[in-house]
């Protein structure tokens, strides 16, 4: 046999024990999808947890003064001698805010004294002659009439008596209200006193924040409202300022005819010593209780085209698997975790994390959390 037909035979051999091998090979089962595509991602698999939420409600509103006293001027046409406090300053009830002028009431009262010395010295006389005047009546020496006239003048003259001391009172009351009073204990949150000024009857001089005692008034629906009673645990925040623990006070009995809101007034202890001022705007939260929920981690969710996703395990075979997208329904947070209202059952095996990097029907590799 020639060399070129011993080439040509070995050749034809191999191409037969090729195709047979080929034609072998095809006839075993191919491995799934799962166990050859590469995977997308390595993941970690939870489980829906279920677990008690709080029962919260929030609001929007402003802190305020509990209470705001105005004090006015009591008398009137007086010069303002002295202004002792300035706003923001705190005082106690009784303490001296302003003083006015009082020489022209020291007269007024010396005047009112004198004539009730007078009327005193008059009603003295009286007595005397309406006295002697019933002694000698029964003799005859004076007329019925006379009697009576004397009776008449003694009257007349306590009569006086009582006007002279309803006028030294008066008098002495103006004097009193020449000094300005505190009437409780609090902050000066407004002053219009000035220094020589001739207040009016009744001119506000000053504003005072009653025992320093702030409260936050929030603003919530009528549906919120019925949620809501008296002595309910309410965190207030203040952004960039702090949070204060307070407790509901009451509600508001109406509500507003064009909102159709109403206001919730929350008592907040010592929220002055917290750096809260009056006129802040405060977000609210009420603690109604918990009740239990089917939960899921922050992480575990991915947000596309405004709606919340999920992806389920849906085939796995070794540490492979294929992923389902998976639409849920969001409720209430707790702390990291999300309470899902629907699209999840308790069993369900769910990607952990990195679900923005994920798609419909992914291959992943499933590693131990």
């Amino acid at each position: 046999m020639s060399k070129g037909k011993i080439i040509a035979a070995c050749s034809t051999l191999l191409l037969l024990v090729g195709l047979g091998l080929a034609i072998g090979g095809s006839k075993q089962p191919g491995p799934t999808v799962a166990a050859t595509a590469n995977p997308t991602l390595s993941v970690s698999v939870i489980s829906p947890e279920i677990r008690q939420i709080p029962i919260d409600l929030t609001a929007n509103g402003s802190i305020a003064a509990w209470q705001e006293a105005v004090i006015g001027a009591e008398v009137g046409d007086l010069r303002l001698n002295t202004v002792n406090v300035q706003i923001g300053e705190a005082v106690k009830k009784g303490q001296i805010l302003a003083t006015f002028s009082d020489e022209s009431v020291l007269t007024d009262v010396a005047q009112s004294r004198a004539m009730l010395a007078e009327a005193e010295a008059n009603l003295a006389e009286a007595k005397v002659n309406a006295a002697r005047a019933s002694k000698i009546s029964p003799v005859g020496a004076l007329s019925a009439q006379q009697v009576d006239q004397y009776l008449t003048a003694e009257k007349t003259a306590a009569a006086k008596v009582q006007l002279a001391k309803a006028q030294l009172d008066a008098q002495l009351l103006r004097l009193k209200y020449t000094k300005v009073l505190a009437s409780d204990d609090g902050v000066i949150s407004s002053r219009t006193a000035t220094l020589g000024a001739v207040a009016t009857k009744g001119q506000e001089l000053f504003r005072l924040i009653r025992q320093n005692r702030l409260e936050w008034r929030g603003e919530v629906t009528a549906a919120e409202m019925t949620q809501l009673t008296p002595g309910v645990a309410v965190t207030v925040e203040v952004p960039n300022v702090g949070s204060i623990e307070g407790t509901l006070r009451f509600l508001a009995p109406t509500l507003d005819e064009q909102s159709r809101n109403g206001l919730v007034y929350v008592d907040l202890p010592h929220a002055a010593r917290s750096g809260l001022r009056a006129g802040m705007f405060a977000r609210g939260e009420f603690h109604l209780g918990s009740s239990s929920g089917l939960t899921v981690p922050q992480d575990a969710l991915s947000l596309r085209e405004g709606f919340s996703y999920v992806f389920r395990l849906a085939e796995q075979s070794g540490d492979r698997a294929r992923v389902n997208q998976v639409k849920v329904q969001l409720g209430r947070r707790s702390g990291a975790k999300l309470e899902v209202l629907s699209g999840l059952n308790p069993e369900d095996r769910l990607v952990a994390g990195g679900a923005s990097f994920l798609a419909d029907g992914d291959n992943v590799r499933v590693v131990a959390p």
